[in-house]
């Protein structure tokens, strides 16, 4: 045999176990020349979209799999330990894209109902999902072989024989593995093989991986120590130093079961079987029901025609040309590109919440600059009025799915979350798991303690670490760090571990803001979990890059707490006032609103509360709207060196320009080039970009992609030029830009994001009480925030009363 198929691997995904990481797996097994590569974590398909695109681009064939745990009587029976055994093991792998999907569905059971210590199917789940898998016996943890190593050989026999007529002959195989270590592993190979002869079930040599080179074995069982709070010293612990379970050569396979060569026969002959294509890169819209006699597109414009009414108190005909051309445009690319449902989807929810009275926020990311999103109540800033672009957000000439991201008052996201839930179903929408790494200071503490090193030793060894450096940056550049690992024995102990575990997944938590929505039933495309023993939300086992690879809508529903802020005073207002605000009515040339900017007094203000921000407010002195947009977007670190001139312009410092066409664009900001938008705007008005063309070079210069930003800084010098502008001004232009670009801020976001702060502003200017109660509330769960915000009412003249049994309500009261 020439080559050999690696059957039985473990991902750096598994949570249990994973050294082996993906990359390096597969360059492995590349550089041996094997065809295909299964992957089978225990219990779960965290890696698997992952695993099957880096494969499939290095040409190897995936074989797609888990190692289940199988319940001994029924999934939903909790034995206790002492009864018997709590599972057996059993490999599964996919023939075809039914198998594949039966395998979804057997995690995602195992998980939700039969999560015992491990998530467990049962038989009764086999029978119902083993068409189109192929099923090995596994290693010593299994059925079989549990049966063989405590001498009961004929209840083996009926067992093999009733796994084999369920998968179906020539889809049930008998696993061999190599660990001459292990005396007990070489009774079951015998077994197997006495099996298999008697009965004419196939075997199959498989290769247990959990780390690739025969030298990780120690950092393997660091990393065993460590995910079951053990240290090396410790007795009492799951240990695999009696094996080998890197990954063996095609050789070494060879000779390992030369008496069996049929066993290594059929590890190709399982290969050709497995042939498994996911389907990637087909947006997977889920179904919007749309009133009877429109179809999606008709009634996303109905819903746009009835907001011209709301938005303006003027009809499709009446309506100012502008606002009717853009409404047009923008309708004829979402349709072209096939999105309606999408916006429809999202303009439900958010009316729902709306209509609810959660507070949502005003927009967020470039979404703000669609007219469409503005009419159906998406987003609450009109981008005619504030020069958003809507090619900021959907570029006519890239389909991409939209992403619109949406706030919500941080204590009520979770209704908007059931709403979507009851209308699509609750097992078509979930949120998204997310993977932790082990970080460079991480795991020089972890690894120092599996090994006994004081704690301070490890403290000290870590801190020498620079924030946000690898542990080999660090002692490529930190003399000290490099010095203590040359001289200390146990220093340079802890750091070679430490470098072999950077980078492993550690834990598995939900994403903070990702849901999924989708077509079909959620195990359609993803297997699913609990969050946790505690938390009972389904998530997906497909993290999020996965989950968008797929085509699946995912939306980011965040919850930010100054909307809870607005919310909570509101509420108080009304309670103690009887005066009901409406946030969409407040005028944005409040004079007292801006007195209090102006006086830096902005302390709960969001977006305005650092020390830096108010010296800078009382340095310019805002006195409208678009002043605070443009101190959101810069100040952030880069185009914080910008303030000044923005400041010395807005107080008559003189503007001169490059060229004439660049004062309508940078008028407003006193020739400071803050948003992406006004670099998309330059490149229109100088070289003749269409808006599509300007958003590529925006995306080249702000993500700093060379090869593209060459061919569109020739590209703008050339526009240039037929535009009359000479070839050298171009190019002093085009550095003019270039600098800002890299720095831009989306100004859809920044225009939203300020309107969030004007309102708390607002707020704090007119009610000032009801303003500091609401914002105690907020934060009462922290001293340090509270000891600020007591100091704030202490200068405002508001009292604040300590607690009474006889006068205190749940939360701070005015």
């Amino acid at each position: 045999m020439s080559k050999f198929v690696h059957l039985h691997v473990h991902t750096h995904y598994s949570l249990l176990d994973g050294l082996t990481k993906i990359d390096e797996l597969i360059a492995l097994a590349k550089s041996e020349g094997a065809p295909a590569v299964a992957m089978t974590d225990h219990g779960v398909m965290y890696g698997i979209i992952d695993f099957y695109q880096k494969c499939t681009k290095a040409g190897i064939k995936p074989i797609l799999g888990v190692e289940g745990y199988m319940a001994p009587q029924s999934r939903f029976d909790k034995i206790t330990r002492t009864d018997g055994r709590l599972n057996y093991h059993l490999l599964l792998l996919a023939k075809n894209l039914q198998g594949y999907k039966n395998l979804i569905k057997l995690v995602s059971l195992a998980h939700l109902e039969g999560f015992y210590y491990k998530p467990r199917f049962d038989w009764e789940s086999l029978q119902k999902y083993s068409e189109g898998i192929i099923a090995c016996s596994a290693c010593l943890g299994g059925e079989l072989p549990t049966l063989i190593r405590s001498g009961q050989m004929e209840k083996a026999k009926k067992r093999a024989l009733e796994f084999n007529e369920l998968f179906g002959q020539g889809n049930y195989y008998l696993e061999l593995m190599s660990h001459p270590n292990l005396v007990e592993q070489q009774q079951v190979n015998d077994g197997l093989i006495e099996i298999s002869r008697e009965l004419n079930i196939p075997l199959v040599a498989t290769n247990d991986v959990h780390y690739l080179k025969k030298e990780d074995a120690e950092a393997q069982d660091i990393l065993l120590c460590l995910q079951n709070k053990k240290k090396r010293e410790d007795l009492d612990r799951m240990n695999m130093t009696d094996g080998d379970y890197s990954y063996r050569s095609t050789r070494e396979m060879i000779e390992a079961f030369v008496h069996v060569p049929d066993a290594i026969e059929n590890t190709l002959l399982i290969a050709e079987k497995c042939n498994v294509e996911i389907e990637l890169g087909n947006i997977q819209l889920p179904y919007f029901e749309v009133e009877e006699g429109y179809d999606e597109d008709g009634y996303l414009r109905k819903i746009c025609i009835d907001g011209l009414q709301f938005r303006y108190h003027k009809n499709y005909e009446d309506v100012d040309k502008e606002i009717k051309e853009r409404m047009d445009y923008e309708l004829s690319v979402i349709a072209k590109m096939g999105w309606p449902s999408y916006f429809l989807i999202v303009a439900d929810f958010v009316n729902w919440a709306k209509n609810q009275g959660i507070v949502v926020g005003p927009g967020r990311g470039s979404a703000a600059g669609s007219l469409v999103c503005y009419l159906t109540g998406i987003t609450n800033l009109d981008p005619l009025k504030y020069d958003l672009l809507f090619e900021r957000f959907l570029n006519p000439d890239r389909i991409s799915m939209p992403d619109i991201d949406l706030d919500f008052a941080d204590i009520r996201r979770a209704e908007v979350i059931k709403y979507v839930e009851n209308k699509y179903g609750k097992d078509h929408v979930s949120q998204i798991i997310t993977f932790g790494t082990m970080a460079a200071r991480a795991a020089v503490r972890d690894v120092g303690r599996v090994l006994g090193a004081p704690y301070d030793f490890c403290d000290k060894l870590a801190k020498m670490i620079p924030m946000f450096t690898k542990i080999q940056e660090a002692l490529d550049t930190v003399a000290e760090f490099k010095d203590i690992y040359k001289k200390e024995a146990t220093a340079k102990q802890i750091i070679d571990y430490a470098l072999r575990l950077e980078g492993v997944s550690r834990h598995a938590s939900t994403h903070a803001c990702g849901v999924l929505i989708t077509k079909k039933k959620l195990t359609e495309y993803t297997p699913i979990q609990y969050a946790s023993s505690a938390d009972k939300s389904i998530v997906s086992q497909y993290s999020l890059h996965p989950t968008e690879d797929l085509g699946l809508l995912k939306m980011d529903f965040l919850g930010l707490k100054n909307l809870t802020i607005i919310e909570s005073a509101i509420r108080i207002i009304k309670n103690v006032k009887g005066v009901e605000i409406d946030m969409d009515k407040i005028p944005l040339d409040d004079e007292k609103t801006f007195k209090l900017l102006q006086d830096g007094e902005t302390v709960g203000v969001f977006q305005f509360e650092s020390s830096g921000m108010k010296r800078y407010l009382k340095e310019l002195k805002p006195s409208e709207f678009e002043d605070i947009v443009a101190m959101v977007a810069l100040y952030r670190p880069g185009p914080m060196e910008w303030i000044p001139d923005y400041i010395s312009g807005k107080h008559g410092r003189k503007v001169n320009y490059l060229h004439p066409k660049l004062e309508p664009i940078l008028k407003k900001t006193y020739g400071v080039a803050i948003y992406q938008e006004q670099v998309m705007q330059m490149a229109r008005a100088l070289a003749g970009f269409s808006m599509a063309e300007a958003d590529v070079l925006r995306k080249a210069v702000g993500k700093k992609i060379i090869k593209l930003l060459e061919k569109q800084k020739e590209k703008f010098i050339e526009g240039c030029v037929k535009n009359g502008i000479s070839s050298d001004l171009a190019k002093t232009i085009f550095s003019f830009i270039e600098p800002f670009a890299g720095y831009g801020f989306n100004r859809s976001h920044a225009a939203c994001y300020a309107l969030v702060g004007y309102h708390t502003a607002y707020l704090k200017a007119h009610f000032p009480t009801e303003f500091m109660a609401a914002l105690l509330t907020a934060d009462q769960q922290h001293i340090d925030r509270l000891s600020v915000e007591m100091e704030e009412c202490q200068r405002m003249g508001i009292d604040v009363s300590r607690p009474d049994v006889n006068e205190s309500f749940e939360l701070f009261t005015v």
